[in-house]
């Protein structure tokens, strides 16, 4: 199986493929309703001048199967930058074929080349078989943090403050 897999950076070409991974990833979710990106916005944001992140798409038999979007953060505490995997999705009919551990394997060693302190990310807490499937990839849950997030109007406000 793993011959039949291949990674790479995402190009501007794979801008509808990588929509429709972040638009089924959000229905697998159930959050279909908050998902405004659009192509274009996803070409400025992934592409663009400034670029806000990075992709790695995952194929499967020549085929665009899956995809790793992440970008780089911050650890004060170890004064070195991290990886933050924002979203990891696998289509359903490539899914149990070492396609979501070729992604996970794949940033972990490129956390290691670009000398991070660590690679992170989050998970619905209802999302059972995701957590197991982390976990044996050997992710800790941090059960003593929790995710704070302002948006939308709440973001207008506190930028006003």
């Amino acid at each position: 199986m793993v011959a039949e897999i291949r990674l790479r950076l995402a190009e501007i070409h794979d801008v509808p493929a990588i929509l429709n991974f972040i638009q089924g990833l959000a229905k697998y979710e159930k959050l279909s309703d908050q998902v405004v990106a659009t192509e274009e916005k996803l070409t400025q944001t992934l592409f663009g001048d400034k670029r806000f992140a990075e992709v790695v798409i995952a194929e499967y038999q020549h085929q665009a199967a899956g995809f790793a979007l992440f970008f780089h953060n911050y650890s004060t505490f170890l004064a070195k930058p991290g990886i933050y995997l924002e979203d990891l999705f696998v289509l359903p009919e490539y899914r149990g074929k070492g396609l979501g551990k070729a992604l996970l394997s794949h940033l972990a060693k490129l956390a290691i080349e670009r000398d991070c302190g660590r690679l992170e990310w989050s998970v619905l807490d209802w999302n059972q078989p995701a957590i197991d499937f982390y976990q044996a990839q050997g992710a800790s849950m941090l059960h003593d943090w929790r995710i704070n997030r302002v948006t939308g109007e709440q973001l207008i406000a506190l930028a006003k403050q």
